[in-house]
């Protein structure tokens, strides 16, 4: 049985409010773009770079929120399970719209609980952030609606293991989690609540993370 992370003790409203400030992070920008094509287009200058504009950050904030539903959502009813291919399909959407990182995807394909698939996205954001400059991210799922095993592996240059999701995972975090620490803190949350054990390893060539599913 998998013993409790003493650093997961924030209430609910105050992790549905930090979660909601990282959603809201992630997506002003983009946002934020589309409104500077359109004062661009409404001063009569650069119709076609403002129209590029445009069209590349609504489609970056379409993916963000897309992922964001997944990876945060209610995503359906309490209880309910994914088809792991919604998984795939938003996390290499994610990756073209950042244009720096390939996804490879390993495993097969599965209507797995809900949390699961949340907690696979969550940990595909920690795995993705470890390469900053980007590279490629390998994700393999083995066994997904049983003993399920998540591996995912990055590689690029300045790799880096994330520091809060050292911390948090390893129960040894000492500053108040904010929303910039939000989004390790739910996947160590989520990791626990789907009975799965989380670990990181790194080597100069790569940088790991797995969840494996705890021994009943």
């Amino acid at each position: 049985m998998m013993s409790k992370n003493p650093n997961l003790t924030l209430s609910g409203p105050d992790l549905a409010a930090l979660l909601c400030s990282r959603v809201c992070h992630d997506v002003i920008s983009p946002v934020g773009a589309i409104n500077n094509g359109l004062e661009l287009l409404d001063e009569g200058g650069a119709d076609a770079d403002a129209m590029d504009l445009i069209r590349t950050s609504a489609l970056n904030a379409s993916v963000r929120l897309k992922f964001a539903r997944l990876a945060f959502g209610a995503s359906g009813s309490v209880g309910a399970s994914i088809d792991t291919g919604e998984a795939e399909r938003a996390a290499k959407d994610f990756a073209v719209a950042e244009k720096k990182t390939e996804v490879i995807w390993n495993g097969p394909r599965a209507i797995v609980a809900k949390n699961r698939v949340k907690l696979l996205l969550n940990l595909f954001l920690v795995a993705y952030s470890a390469i900053p400059r980007g590279g490629v991210l390998e994700v393999t799922l083995e066994n997904p609606e049983f003993d399920a095993k998540f591996k995912l592996t990055s590689k690029g240059k300045l790799m880096r293991l994330p520091p809060k999701f050292v911390e948090i995972s390893t129960g040894t975090i000492e500053e108040a989690i904010d929303a910039h620490s939000i989004q390790p803190y739910y996947t160590v949350l989520l990791a626990q609540e789907c009975g799965m054990t989380l670990d990181h390893s790194a080597s100069a060539d790569e940088l790991v993370f797995t969840a494996v599913a705890a021994a009943a």
